[in-house]
């Protein structure tokens, strides 16, 4: 439910991808990709997947759930960070680009996005996946944390208050100029859990819910006047 919008997405501009291609196999970076929840279903598909993450922990979690999924051979875990990207990754090497749940982390979005873009291929892929500043906004208005709300608001991180988790938020405007501004040009923009992070648990009281929450989700999923308010932004584009 949490990431079905983005890999349909993802899943169906790497197919796209193959088709204008000489093979059938690509070659997928994935910057901070962690335990490899994008980066092993990917290798099933057939893809090359290198998973770049500065967590020893991460990279040993994903080195045993690529051997329970029978492709160990084709995902390399190698420790570093989207600042540093080159130290252990190739410029120019790379056929897609994922740079999911990083931006909220790193000093410096902008550099990380021009380091994910220098990684691609011309014409390659980049998926980009970072909270959503009116998603948290409307979560803690809804709890009844107005002040943490305004202060989510009116900040400039996006933040909510010394507790938040997530260090910095963005709106579907700041991502999107953050992507074209690394020289990339965008194929589509989505918001990603728009309803299910605010219901509570709701869907799991009738039956057939989560089903009908999640066509929910995807027919709102690409309509801009729900990206205002969606928990993540999800950024498809390709190198120009």
């Amino acid at each position: 439910m949490r990431t079905a919008v983005v890999w349909e997405v993802l899943r169906e501009a790497l197919d796209g991808r193959v088709e204008q291609g000489p093979g059938r196999e690509l070659d997928v970076l994935d910057t901070g990709g962690g335990a490899g929840h994008f980066a092993v279903p990917v290798a099933r598909l057939g893809h090359r997947v290198t998973v770049v993450d500065p967590s020893p922990n991460a990279l040993f979690a994903l080195e045993r759930r690529a051997a329970d999924a029978g492709v160990a051979d084709r995902v390399r875990g190698v420790q570093g960070d989207v600042h540093g990207l080159f130290d252990v990754a190739e410029r120019d090497g790379y056929d897609a680009v994922l740079c999911h749940g990083v931006l909220e982390y790193v000093d410096d979005p902008a550099e990380g996005l021009r380091n994910a873009a220098a990684a691609l291929r011309p014409s390659g892929l980049l998926s980009v996946l970072a909270p959503g500043l009116g998603g948290a906004v409307l979560a803690r208005a809804l709890a009844g944390h107005f002040s943490d709300a305004r202060r989510a608001l009116t900040g400039t991180d996006g933040r909510w208050g010394e507790g938040d988790p997530v260090p910095r938020r963005f709106t579907a405007e700041q991502l999107t100029s953050l992507v074209g501004d690394a020289g990339l040009e965008i194929r589509s923009v989505h918001g990603v859990r728009i309803f299910s992070d605010l219901v509570g648990g709701l869907e799991e009281q009738e039956p057939g819910a989560v089903e009908a929450l999640l066509e929910l989700e995807r027919a709102a999923a690409q309509r801009p006047d729900f990206h205002s308010v969606a928990s993540r932004l999800h950024v498809l584009a390709t190198r120009k």
